[in-house]
């Protein structure tokens, strides 16, 4: 047995376990009993040592829960966003703090746990069935403690206006505590929604947060998802989202990692039938001595369909960020499009990105493109901002600001733009003046 996993299945003994989904829940801890925690010697997991998550007893069951004054919570939201909310604290529904009901005609949105015990006949068909246990240990220690999370159904033909949004809020509750988040999203044929998932930290708690995020879309199916991750600066997360996608379908994926102490985010689109489209654009911003690991991998299983990446990082310190983009063209998959392309921008010379954009294609009629720069503040444009009477810390924040902005700037959700656009501002110098310069 691998060291640093036995507390895991001391908590496993103490999870209820005895509904239909109980030989998964086995099956996936039998998993990661047998691998343990991934290490350096692994190809995915070279730049990214996860050996804190590993020394540290983080308790998977939840025996003190905290309490948060409404107003804390409604702080948190997103300002102007007219949304469906479900909130969790500590891994926990917060149906109190929830705003679901009333819910349009064909949207089904329920805490997995209620979901677990309603809807057998329909999560058997869908739920785990498109994340692979045996990918990533996190993901088979995610599902053997499946018990909180979203699951959201969207029936055919129908268009949801309204955005999801998912707030999974962390707080300490005395003892380092480790969270399991799942969600599944079903996306019908000809329906379209928007997700957000939001993971926030309280104050300087120290937590683990394992998330995993399901995603299936029937023909022409629209999704857009966004992942906004701002965990205390003691925290680690590792979140995935698998989806899947069917003809004509269209997934934009929108990943904003500003928070954590160690940080790894996998995406991975499986692209299984003609027409299916996936845009994957991804901000990072790291200080100090922040981790962030983004991992990301489209599979081109059929002809004609395409996929555009776009990933930016902002590093500072002695931060460090990890970018893998992997694109697989599968034999016959004949008139493709994939475009990638990872920039990153350096503020201190301590600061360190391992950039890694691949191809990996078996046809021979496609177009695909990678790239990667790796660079400093551009000094022509700051001499120009200089000799505009402008001093050097403001003029750095500013062009620091327009290099995240350019990403942010691609969110279609108003409220959130904004939000993120005040995020980023805050953690730059001179951030009154930069509002100032930006209208803000």
């Amino acid at each position: 047995m691998s060291t640093g996993i036995e507390h895991y299945l001391s908590d496993f003994e103490q999870l209820e376990n005895d509904d239909w989904f109980s030989e998964n829940r086995q099956s996936a801890l039998d998993v990661f009993k047998e691998s343990g925690f991934p290490n350096a010697r692994l190809e995915d997991w070279k730049y990214t040592d996860v050996r804190p998550i590993k020394k540290k007893k983080f308790s998977s069951v939840n025996k003190t829960p905290v309490s948060m004054r409404a107003d804390e919570i409604d702080a948190l939201r997103f300002q102007g966003l007219d949304c469906i909310d479900l909130v969790f604290i500590n891994g926990v529904f917060a149906k109190e703090y929830s705003n679901i009901e009333p819910l349009e005609e064909g949207l089904i949105i329920e805490n997995m746990q209620d979901a677990l015990a309603k809807d057998k006949d329909f999560l058997a068909n869908h739920l785990a069935k498109y994340a692979d246990d045996n990918s990533s240990p996190f993901t088979a220690l995610n599902t053997a403690f499946i018990q909180n999370g979203a699951f959201i159904n969207v029936s055919p033909d129908v268009v949801i206006e309204k955005p999801v949004n998912i707030l999974y809020l962390s707080k300490t509750n005395g003892s380092p505590l480790a969270t399991h988040p799942r969600n599944l999203i079903v996306v019908g044929e000809n329906a379209e929604m928007t997700v957000i998932e939001s993971y926030i930290g309280h104050g300087q708690a120290n937590y683990f947060t394992n998330a995993v995020t399901e995603a299936t879309l029937s023909a022409n199916a629209h999704l857009k998802h966004y992942k906004i991750q701002q965990e205390s600066l003691n925290a680690y997360h590792i979140g995935n989202l698998i989806a899947l996608q069917s003809r004509d379908s269209n997934l934009e994926s929108h990943s904003i990692s500003l928070g954590g102490a160690l940080v790894r985010n996998d995406i991975h689109g499986k692209l299984a039938a003609e027409g299916a489209q996936i845009v994957m654009n991804g901000l990072y911003m790291t200080d100090n001595k922040q981790h962030v690991d983004n991992h990301t991998r489209v599979d081109h299983l059929k002809p004609h369909t395409s996929s555009t990446e776009n990933y930016r990082g902002i590093l500072n310190g002695k931060s460090r960020a990890v970018f893998n983009g992997k694109v697989v063209v599968h034999k016959n998959a004949q008139k493709i499009e994939a475009h990638q392309n990872n920039a990153n921008l350096l503020l201190s010379n301590d600061a360190e990105i391992d950039t890694k954009p691949e191809l990996e294609i078996y046809a021979d009629d496609v177009k695909c493109s990678h790239g990667a720069t790796v660079g400093q503040l551009d000094q022509k444009m700051l001499f120009y901002l200089r000799s505009r009477a402008i001093d050097e810390q403001t003029a750095r924040s500013l062009l620091t600001y327009a290099f995240a902005d350019e990403l942010i700037s691609s969110i279609g959700l108003g409220p959130i733009r904004h939000q993120l656009e005040q995020l980023i501002i805050g953690q730059l110098p001179e951030a009154t003046l930069i509002r100032e310069f930006t209208h803000e």
